[in-house]
């Protein structure tokens, strides 16, 4: 049985899933730029962060930790209690893939921004930019 560290506990209590900082700041990027979407639909598979119904596009912010975003120095591996940690985070990137396999069998389009992305404004901006076009290039010729 593994014994549980109370500080350890109370800090992984206080990680959230939704509302979190990056998320917030892709949200208020995608509202400057004039889009409208809603939040955290139950309904559609991996519940994603961001739904653009009009677009039928959805956004997933993704902790580079917690989904391990490949080559990313935020996405280190645990050097303890690596037997817990080793099949939990892997247990969450088949998730995303089968979430996203899901969506676009449904006839979404999921798009990923990383955490590591949202870390400098410069870098949003560019992201932004390039998820903007990612958004509406296929679905209305470029046209909001």
């Amino acid at each position: 049985m593994v014994e549980i560290d109370p500080k350890r506990s109370a800090q992984m209590s206080r990680i959230r899933s939704a509302n979190t900082r990056p998320e917030l700041l892709v949200r208020k990027a995608l509202h400057a730029k004039g889009f409208r979407f809603r939040l955290h639909r139950r309904d559609l598979p991996g519940k994603p962060d961001i739904v653009l119904p009009r677009y039928r596009a959805v956004v997933f912010v993704h902790g580079c930790f917690w989904h391990q975003h490949p080559r990313c120095r935020l996405a280190s591996w645990p050097k303890s209690r690596t037997e817990y940690w080793g099949p939990k985070l892997g247990r969450n990137v088949e998730r995303d893939v089968l979430a996203a396999r899901q969506l676009q069998e449904l006839g979404w389009r999921p798009i990923v921004v990383w955490e590591c992305d949202t870390r400098s404004p410069e870098r949003l901006a560019v992201r932004i930019e390039a998820l903007v076009l990612e958004i509406i290039g296929v679905a209305h010729g470029g046209e909001i």
